[in-house]
């Protein structure tokens, strides 16, 4: 496809403005470009057309089943959207006077008692942009703590465990903490004997989630909670997985001391395509003190980690979601998260291979080491002709515990019917590995772009046009 300015013709244009009635000014020359800007030069049928066909060569959740573990990629209701854009939250100005903004902050406030509610929190922060940030803010509140209490300096250490998101390991390190892995039991549950041996006196604190990044709800979590406080350390529940559990469970009931959520995965806001997300962290009693405060929400200028009160429409659609759904509501969507990874794995079952042949809460782990071995076929060539299924690829080659591991979590807004229909791709696509292997190496067949070089894209990305190119 091409770039819309290689589709430009010199000359041509679209706007139509009427004569000015009014005396023209015009920049001083020493604030005045050299030369024009270079924009593409097209009539409004043909950027309408341009647009419309990058549209189709985008993969949403609007276009088709898009089962990316981990990441709860699901359907964003439209009343979330309409609430957004009332002039009353799109119009106001981030420095308005506090008397001037009472509605945004009765949104805040009516936000913030829901999701303490769900996560078993007293209190917490709209801050912080997006769910890594959120996980930051989560462990400097760790920090804060025991640099409060005087024992920062032999409190060094941050566990987490081996099947947790990366992130986890970057955020605990760049807090200034060393990162000590304990690897998981057969059962994909955190080894009790190995977090054992890993507690002491330097311990800071331990990050995980629950249900865990296999799909599985740890049935040890208030004993290793309760061993993390033995030792002196705080306990950091990653909210990613939050989905499975909403309504039915809480964090903070679970031993947990912060936590962050991602309300862009939980609460049905826009995900992906570079934000604006929301990671809020919420928190016990005792590290209310420590939490970043707004102008908006405490009344006072104090420590902040984003600009203000974080990104308020963010906060709007979630807060539309949860009211929509209401007490029952939430609780349906989550016991659905569960009921539909189940009934789509045990769809798949008799041809891939699921890590952990049990019960999953939202999502689990197909292990494709086995075909592979059989076929030649990896878990990438599945998820590349799932592509010309039009099917969005699961989470692939993560978690690290499991080989040719693809993730799939299909979410509470999946109907049987949809899942019916996956169940049998993935099918066919198992016995394709069998029947024509090359087949599936060489796919995608019918995709925009079939198989970049993804190391040279990462390393050396094109991120913008240059008509020097």
């Amino acid at each position: 496809m091409e770039l819309i300015f290689e589709k430009s013709v010199s000359g041509r244009g679209c706007s139509i403005l009427p004569a000015c009635d009014v005396e023209t000014a015009s920049l001083p020359a020493n604030l005045s470009r050299e030369e024009p800007p270079v924009l593409p030069e097209m009539a409004e049928v043909d950027i309408s057309r341009h647009y419309t066909e990058l549209c189709g060569n985008v993969h949403g959740v609007n276009s088709g089943f898009y089962p990316l573990g981990s990441c709860t990629m699901k359907y964003n209701p439209r009343i979330d959207e309409e609430m957004a854009a009332l002039p009353g939250f799109t119009c106001i100005h981030p420095l308005a006077p506090t008397d001037s903004v009472k509605g945004c902050k009765a949104v805040f406030d009516t936000a913030k008692k829901y999701l303490l509610e769900i996560f078993g929190m007293d209190d917490c922060t709209f801050q912080p942009a997006a769910g890594a940030h959120g996980e930051f803010t989560g462990v400097m509140l760790i920090k804060k703590y025991h640099e409060s209490r005087g024992d920062a300096d032999r409190r060094t250490k941050i566990i987490v465990p081996d099947s947790a998101h990366g992130t986890n390991p970057a955020t605990a390190s760049m807090c200034g903490y060393t990162v000590v892995n304990v690897p998981s039991a057969s059962d994909g549950c955190v080894d009790l004997e190995a977090l054992k041996e890993v507690l002491g006196e330097d311990t800071a604190g331990l990050m995980l989630t629950n249900p865990n990044t296999v799909g599985i709800f740890d049935k040890n979590i208030l004993e290793i909670t309760r061993r993390v406080h033995e030792a002196g350390g705080l306990c950091y529940y990653d909210g990613a997985n939050l989905n499975a559990i909403m309504g039915i469970v809480r964090p903070g009931d679970m031993g947990f001391d912060c936590i962050h959520s991602n309300l862009h995965k939980t609460f049905a806001t826009p995900h992906g395509g570079g934000g604006p997300g929301a990671g809020v962290v919420g928190c016990k009693d005792f590290l209310a003190k420590f939490l970043p405060k707004s102008a908006l929400m405490d009344g006072e200028d104090a420590l902040q980690v984003r600009s203000f009160s974080g990104n308020f429409l963010v906060v709007v659609k979630a807060l539309a979601y949860i009211m929509t759904l209401g007490k029952e509501g939430v609780t349906e969507a989550a016991q659905n998260a569960v009921l539909n990874a189940n009934y789509l794995m045990s769809r798949i079952k008799g041809t891939f291979k699921p890590a952990f042949d049990r019960i999953c809460m939202h999502e689990f782990v197909l292990d494709l080491s086995g075909y592979k071995e059989e076929t030649g076929v990896s878990a990438l060539d599945v998820a590349k002709t799932l592509i010309d299924y039009g099917m969005h690829p699961p989470t692939m080659y993560f978690p690290l515990i499991v080989h040719e591991a693809l993730m799939l979590e299909p979410t509470e807004t999946e109907s049987k019917e949809n899942l019916d229909k996956a169940a049998e791709v993935f099918r066919k696509l198992y016995k394709l590995g069998f029947d024509d292997p090359e087949y599936m190496k060489a796919a995608p067949h019918h995709a925009q772009i079939a198989r970049p070089d993804e190391v040279q894209a990462a390393r050396n990305p094109v991120l913008r046009w240059s008509k020097n190119d």
